[in-house]
């Protein structure tokens, strides 16, 4: 069995791009072909929106699939619109692993005892997409409760070949009310980036990054570089790029030079082109899809340009897995 973090370099490399896609649908950004024909079916609100944002996110899925190694759904929005919601959201997961794509499941879980294994077994399908009830291969988790209610996850992490991405420093303005807050001369978010360091280094065997890792945004630069530094064998998930202000050249310090160790994360930016120039202007609702893509490819150059990513794309370039 690979682990989470040699079938993740694979991809890739595969690809030639960190980009990560984010899968965020919202009825009100919804073009308007979809959701008229989720209006015309049957069923209650919700069920007609949940197969609004099926729709909608496999129709994404299909578009991105042969351009990046991976997407992010958040769960969130589906599970705002019940078992109906839920449904759309397992097809969606579903679809992407069929398509090849890493799934990254974006549920921010987080407990203790049975309960966090209950929601380990549940999320991380890992490597058998069919080995949980949720096809993920990776989750993103809160880490508030201790160094003991992330162990039940990496525990199946590791049994599974699925990764987990644990909040050290999260994108939103209101992260440093407490991540920044100061303990035994260190950050709130620093002594969580060290446990995770920790448990990643534990469990990497041969792999260049272990199965444990790191929400960062791109919206504190600084401080990613230094949890870079901070944590060799953890891979970054970065949000924050795009509609929240990051750029590509706050994301490089995430990265070492063969271009891995970080997938950066675009969501609105991608799902809702059409909505924003220069896109507006060429394609309009009418060509939404088109839109999605361009800004997919816009979004693959920026990082090559600006970041290690582009040694993804040299032919001598030959990292570790």
């Amino acid at each position: 069995m690979e682990s989470f973090g040699q079938r993740l370099n694979h991809k890739i490399r595969a690809c030639g791009t960190p980009a990560l896609v984010g899968i965020d649908p919202r009825w009100e950004l919804l073009p308007d072909a979809v959701r008229t024909t989720a209006a015309g079916g049957k069923g209650t609100i919700f069920e007609r929106t949940a197969a609004a944002f099926e729709s909608f996110s496999r129709q994404l899925i299909d578009i991105v699939a042969p351009l990046v190694p991976a997407v992010k759904p958040q769960v969130a929005f589906f599970e705002q619109l019940g078992v109906p919601g839920c449904r759309a959201l397992h097809s969606v997961m579903t679809h992407a692993r069929k398509a090849g794509l890493i799934v990254i499941a974006d549920a921010k879980r987080g407990d203790i005892g049975s309960t966090a294994e209950a929601y380990a077994d549940a999320w991380l399908a890992g490597e058998d997409p069919e080995a949980a009830a949720w096809p993920a291969d990776a989750l993103t988790i809160n880490p508030y409760l201790g160094s003991d209610s992330i162990q039940p996850f990496v525990d199946c992490a590791v049994t599974r070949g699925a990764g987990i991405y644990v909040l050290v420093r999260t994108s939103n303005p209101g992260a440093s009310d407490f991540q920044d807050r100061i303990s035994q001369d260190q950050s709130l978010y620093e002594a969580v980036g060290d446990v995770v360091q920790k448990l990643s280094e534990e469990h990497r065997g041969s792999s260049q990054y272990g199965p444990v890792g790191a929400v960062v945004g791109a919206t504190w630069p600084q401080q990613l570089s230094a949890l870079r530094e901070r944590m060799p064998a953890v891979p970054f998930l970065i949000p924050g790029y795009g509609t929240q202000g990051g750029t590509s050249s706050d994301s490089a310090g995430a990265f070492h030079d063969s271009g891995l160790g970080a997938l950066v994360n675009s969501s609105r930016g991608i799902n809702f082109a059409w909505l924003r120039k220069p896109y507006s202007e060429q394609f309009g609702q009418q060509r939404w899809q088109e839109a999605v893509e361009a800004a997919t490819r816009d979004m693959i150059n920026d990082l090559a340009t600006h970041t290690p990513a582009a040694a993804l794309k040299s032919p001598t370039q030959t990292p570790p897995s």
